[in-house]
């Protein structure tokens, strides 16, 4: 079973984080340009090693307790002194395919996350919210298979939901919108909204995101599903969220739909400049606007 659900302007009560602490482009751009090298965990090792680093010092400086986790050295980053859940997390992969700079696949995703982070970081009383950069999502999500059957049951922490940030930074108001659907309706075929992919009991998420009214620029279309649907459509499955519906786990993809939308998917043109700045902190605004939302419950 599915349903899509969109928001066109904002009608209810969510806020996002107070102006002073709100997402902002010059450093979303900032990190997407220092962070769009190629980066795959074999053929770019050292490059690999060298964002993971980045990755976990922008988290301390949020004021976070962070480790590296397992094998594939998934960056994990939680308020400091949290020791039990329940918590809300927020994650994006942090390598790139074979000597691809990837800009919006996926330093996006992880300048979002690391907007987020720090966002978040002065919220009083601190929000139960962490973060994962996941590594090896290039090879068969390996990174995030091995934090929800390692990872998680060593933290001891219950999740919430698991937001995952899968390219999240192109945007066009006039190429033609390609979806993993038989039939799309004319309002999905505009390539400028994000979309939220939900499944079972994150479907919940999904609901509170076209229903907020933070970021109220940004169009919004939510894809919910139920049942083994996600097993007959598999392109809803290819990012880092799959691993969590698989244990069973509450998780939403966010996405600008990747390849259905991005001509420079996988590709070397897959650079900085190509990316909308706005539109990226529109997204880390309604990010920030849900998951508080969430862990403050």
């Amino acid at each position: 079973m599915m349903w899509i659900q969109g928001r066109e302007t904002t009608n209810a009560n969510v806020h996002a984080a107070p102006r002073e602490e709100a997402p902002d482009e010059a450093r979303l751009r900032g990190w997407v340009e220092r962070l769009a090298v190629p980066r795959h965990i074999h053929a770019n090792a050292r490059n690999n090693a060298w964002v993971r680093d980045e990755l976990a010092a922008a988290f301390e400086r949020c004021e976070l307790s962070v480790q590296l986790q397992g094998w594939y050295q998934n960056v994990v980053a939680l308020p400091r002194g949290m020791t039990r859940g329940p918590v809300t997390l927020i994650a994006a992969h942090y390598d790139s395919v074979p000597d691809c700079p990837g800009a919006d696949d996926n330093a996006s995703g992880l300048a979002v996350m690391l907007e987020c982070a720090r966002a978040l970081a002065r919220c009083e009383p601190r929000l139960p919210i962490g973060f994962v950069a996941f590594n090896a999502e290039e090879d068969e999500m390996l990174g995030s298979q091995d934090f929800v059957l390692e990872g998680l049951p060593a933290l001891g922490l219950e999740v919430r939901t698991t937001h995952v940030l899968e390219m999240v930074g192109f945007r066009h108001r006039a190429a033609m919108q390609r979806l993993p659907l038989p039939w799309a309706p004319a309002s999905l075929k505009v390539p400028d909204f994000i979309g939220l992919v939900a499944k079972g009991r994150s479907n919940a998420t999904a609901n509170s995101a076209v229903a907020s009214s933070a970021a109220p620029g940004l169009r919004v279309l939510a894809l919910k599903t139920w049942g083994p649907l996600h097993r007959l459509l598999p392109d809803l499955t290819r990012s880092d969220h799959a691993p969590f519906w698989d244990a069973g786990l509450p998780a939403v993809m966010w996405t600008d739909t990747a390849y259905f939308r991005n001509p420079n998917y996988h590709r070397s043109t897959d650079t900085p400049d190509t990316l909308d700045y706005p539109f990226m902190r529109e997204v880390a605004e309604l990010v920030c606007a849900v998951a508080s939302q969430e862990a403050a419950r």
